[in-house]
């Protein structure tokens, strides 16, 4: 399992198809989100720091990507990681689920949910996303949004969270790039500048039309990038919040 311990580490992918991939975990060419407007967003701290990101499903349940998968902890309600602020709640996890038939390797299957110890409550800074209703695709070009915090370009560093805008590719397009997507997976980026095909912290949510549709997961380093499609996996998620 890949385990992360920095805002930014890059880890490079010894794929079957001969292209070189990278997990994200920044966004570029973005801007800062006004504080607290993304109430679902959290912060997951894991040894030595912050890692990956991740949003609330449920008061009790929070999706990430699985390649992020280490011992962490939740934070929700922050817009500056490295504040005290009073919005924030800390909450342990009490249990990890990966999808079982998560690929290191090939990135599949990228998706992790975390059972809290308890509930979070719910107000104006912790709210929950809604997850999509149908496992239909998305068409090409339909405007997508990212947020995240760590780094902002190569070398700028900011604890707040920042926002970019990217839109839908299609799979005929897509497969061009990345050969080995599948159902489970979708695309996005911009069509024209590089810097807004930008990715936020890996396990980060990509949300649609107020509907949270894929998790960040790995990509090159130009358009477009690689993200879980949420749809696809509501069957296993449906079974296991159940159970």
């Amino acid at each position: 399992m890949l385990r992360f311990g920095q805002p930014l580490l890059l880890v490079l992918l010894s794929l079957s198809w001969a292209q070189t991939a990278h997990l994200r975990s920044q966004i570029v060419g973005g801007q800062e989100a006004v504080p607290h407007s993304r109430p679902y967003m959290a912060a997951l701290k894991m040894d030595g720091g912050y890692g990956c990101g991740g949003f609330l499903v449920d008061p009790q349940w929070v999706m990430t990507a699985a390649h992020c998968m280490s011992e962490m902890t939740v934070v929700l309600g922050a817009h500056d990681r490295s504040a005290m602020e009073n919005t924030q709640q800390v909450i342990g996890v009490e249990s990890y689920h990966m999808h079982p038939e998560y690929d290191h390797i090939t990135i599949s299957n990228d998706i992790l949910l975390l059972k809290l110890v308890h509930k979070a409550t719910l107000n104006k800074y912790v709210q929950m996303i809604p997850l999509p209703k149908s496992s239909s695709d998305l068409p090409e070009g339909t405007p997508c949004s990212l947020a995240g915090w760590g780094l902002i370009d190569d070398n700028q560093d900011t604890e707040r969270l920042f926002e970019t805008n990217v839109t839908i590719y299609s799979r005929r397009k897509c497969m061009k790039v990345y050969p080995q997507l599948n159902d489970a997976m979708i695309c996005a980026g911009s069509h024209n500048e590089l810097r807004d095909t930008s990715q936020g912290d890996s396990g980060g949510p990509m949300v649609c039309k107020g509907v949270v549709q894929g998790i960040v997961s790995f990509g090159n380093s130009y358009p477009p990038g690689v993200y879980s499609r949420i749809a696809h996996f509501l069957p296993w998620i449906k079974k296991t919040m159940e159970s």
